[in-house]
């Protein structure tokens, strides 16, 4: 028979939000590492806030909804208080109950400005990699870089000349040569530059993001973004090396890389730390650009090195096609920054979930 078609909106509810989000959602998984990860970000996160004063959003609700940002392609923070409000299983995510008020958007986007400040995002990324560990996940030989352009929140029209341009011969580029970046600067966003990585693209406001991952699954170990500059990638591969394997590694290590970073400088930074560098050689044109030694490029590792290398183009990959990494709409290299290791860390989480059987996450 027909059912009715009653229009009495029930006063109460006796089922849970956790009870209506399936058993298998990939959520569950997600929310479940994002908590141990957060669990062991206590103590470092207390010492963000004071022990007087009116309680503030609680971090971990900070850091789920910015999560829920990346995960869903939310375009604003705006937009997101909106999902807040009657998406179910955004408010169970973030760790609201049904009846918990939503936050205004500028409340939102202040009380995160303390967890920018804090570097709040490496320390996330470190602690998914913690349990990437447990789980026998990374390497701790083979690893690949590489870079990617993020274009900024503003645009070339915005660019005006500087008041006070460095004098010849003190700029920033190679010698002391005064490049267009020291002549001009945008008024929306200082800290973007005109770039572009191919001679034929158009020069866009941008800057620069590098990753570095481990070859056995792809995880990316290590993630910064810095001003656009056309030695950026190859010096802050260096830095993110220092900081992940550290001086005098007892094991062999090997780094592979695309043409880009066929720099005499790199090449020889890492021989000085003992990686082999697998970098990729040109075979047509530029060959005079080729730095590694025969016995280097004569390597059998080194075909290893570059079959794993489209790892980390599915890092950028998804990073700008699901998360709106391709333009970010923050201002300010510390912000953006700030969300670049946030998506890095996001990457993981999503990777790790494939990685890891649901029995041993729910442990």
């Amino acid at each position: 028979m027909r059912g009715d078609d009653h229009k009495q909106t029930a006063m109460y509810s006796y089922v849970t939000l956790v009870q209506r989000i399936p058993e298998d959602h990939p959520a569950r998984q997600i929310r479940s590492m994002v908590d141990r990860a957060l669990e062991r970000m206590d103590a470092q996160l207390e010492e963000l806030y004071s022990t007087t004063g009116r309680p503030s959003i609680a971090p971990e609700r900070l850091l789920r909804a910015s999560l829920l940002m990346i995960l869903y392609s939310v375009r604003s923070e705006r937009q997101l208080m909106e999902q807040l409000n009657y998406n179910l299983l955004f408010r169970w995510f973030v760790g609201l109950e049904m009846d918990d008020p939503i936050w205004d958007v500028t409340v939102f986007t202040k009380n995160r400005e303390r967890l920018i400040g804090g570097a709040v995002s490496q320390q996330l990324l470190e602690a998914v990699l913690v349990e990437a560990g447990e789980h026998d996940l990374l390497s701790a030989e083979h690893f690949t870089v590489d870079g990617t352009l993020i274009q900024a929140w503003a645009s070339a029209r915005s660019f005006k000349e500087k008041s006070d341009p460095p004098p010849p011969g003190s700029g920033s580029g190679w010698g002391g040569e005064v490049l267009l970046r020291d002549k001009v600067e945008s008024v929306t966003d200082p800290d973007a530059r005109l770039y572009k990585k191919a001679t034929a693209d158009k020069s866009v406001p941008s800057y620069q993001g590098h990753a570095l991952t481990e070859n056995r699954n792809g995880l990316v170990v290590a993630a910064e973004a810095t001003l656009a500059a056309a030695d950026a990638e190859s010096g802050a591969a260096i830095e993110m090396l220092d900081r992940i394997i550290g001086p005098g590694a007892a094991q062999a290590i090997t780094l592979g890389a695309d043409t880009g970073y066929q720099q005499e400088r790199f090449i020889q930074a890492l021989r000085e730390r003992k990686i082999a560098p697998h970098v990729s050689q040109y075979v047509k044109g530029n060959l005079q650009k080729n730095r590694l030694r025969p016995e280097e490029r004569s390597d059998e590792r080194s075909a290893i090195s570059q079959r794993k290398r489209k790892l980390i183009e599915r890092v950028f990959g998804w990073a700008k096609l699901s998360t709106g990494l391709r333009q970010v709409k923050l201002r300010g290299l510390k912000r953006v920054d700030w969300f670049y290791r946030l998506t890095i860390a996001a990457y993981n989480l999503v990777r790790m979930r494939r990685l890891i059987p649901i029995q041993a996450m729910a442990a």
